[in-house]
C-alpha cells in the first residue's frame, strides 16, 4: 500500500529553484533514504512533505489525501510521525512522563501539569519504552540522558502517534558510530513489523546503504538517481556528485 506520493514537487525562492520537479512514492513498510550534498534541496523537500514549507508547485498525497496547505499538526494527526536532527524533550520531566504526554496528545486529551499527566497511559508508555530499549531508564530525568538515549526516546515519542508514515530528519546525527547502527537497525525492524513507511535524510552513508530499501539522490534541487542501494552506489552521476565512491561507502577507499 502506498503511504506517500510526491508528484512534480517544486519550490522557488525569489526566482531560485530550490527543488525542481521531484517525484517519488513510498510503500508501507519500506525504508526510503533521501540523500544529497549540502544545498541539494533535501531539507526543503522534507519540510514541504511535513507541511513546514508550502510548495510552489506539485502534489503531495499521504494515505491518498492531498496534504498541500495543511499545517504540520494537521499532517501529524493523519498518522505521520516525525523526528528531528536535534533531539529534544522536556528536560525536567522523566523519560516515562515525556512518552505519556505524547500519548495524551495522540489520544486528544489535554494536560497541564506533569504530575497530572503522569497518571495516564502508564502501561502504554512502558511498552513503548521497552520497545526502544529504554525501559530501565523510565524514571530518569530527560536532562540526565546521554544523547544516544535521547534519540531513542524521540523515536518512542514518534511511535506514540501510531504512525503509518515516519519522517526522520538525520536520525543518527550526533551519535557514536555503534549507536547509529543500533538505532537504524531498531527503526528498520519496527518499521517492517508494523508496516510503517519511513522516509529519512542522513549524512552517514554507512547507515543509508545498510538499512535503506531504496535511495533517492538530490543534487541542485533535482532528483538525479533513484533505486536500490547497489544501483545507486554504482551510478556514475551519483559518484561524480559525491566525489568518489569513498564518500558513498561512508569511509575512505
Amino acid at each position: 500500500m502506498k503511504v506517500l506520493a510526491v508528484e512534480n514537487l517544486g519550490k522557488t525562492y525569489s526566482g531560485f529553484e530550490a527543488v525542481k520537479a521531484v517525484s517519488f512514492s513510498l510503500q508501507a513498510g519500506e525504508i526510503l533514504a533521501l540523500i544529497g550534498p549540502n544545498g541539494a534541496g533535501k531539507s526543503t523537500c522534507f519540510n514541504m512533505i511535513n507541511g513546514q514549507v508550502t510548495p510552489s508547485r506539485g502534489a503531495i498525497e499521504i494515505f491518498g489525501r492531498n496534504v498541500v496547505g495543511l499545517t504540520p499538526r494537521a499532517i501529524w494527526r493523519l498518522g505521520v510521525g516525525r523526528t528531528f536532527q536535534v533531539a529534544a524533550a522536556f528536560a525536567s520531566m522523566s523519560v516515562a512522563e515525556n512518552v505519556q504526554i505524547a500519548l495524551l496528545s495522540h489520544h486528544r486529551r489535554q494536560w497541564r501539569l506533569a504530575g497530572w499527566a503522569a497518571r495516564f497511559y502508564v502501561d502504554e508508555a512502558a511498552s513503548l519504552l521497552s520497545l526502544v530499549g529504554m525501559k530501565e531508564q523510565a524514571k530518569r530525568s530527560c536532562g540526565e540522558l546521554a544523547y544516544g538515549d535521547l534519540k531513542r526516546l524521540e523515536f518512542a515519542l514518534a511511535l506514540a502517534n501510531e504512525p503509518r508514515l515516519l519522517l526522520m530528519d538525520e536520525p543518527t546525527a550526533g551519535m557514536a558510530p555503534k549507536e547509529r547502527g543500533a538505532l537504524m537497525a531498531l527503526v528498520a525492524k519496527i518499521a517492517r513489523e508494523r508496516k510503517i513507511g519511513v522516509l529519512f535524510t542522513e549524512h552517514d552513508m554507512d547507515a543509508v546503504f545498510a538499512y535503506a530499501d531504496r535511495i533517492l539522490v538530490l543534487n541542485r534541487g533535482a532528483l538525479i538517481a533513484e533505486g536500490p542501494p547497489a544501483a545507486v552506489r554504482a551510478d556514475p552521476d551519483v559518484q561524480a556528485v559525491y566525489l568518489g565512491a569513498g564518500t558513498l561507502y561512508g569511509a575512505a577507499s
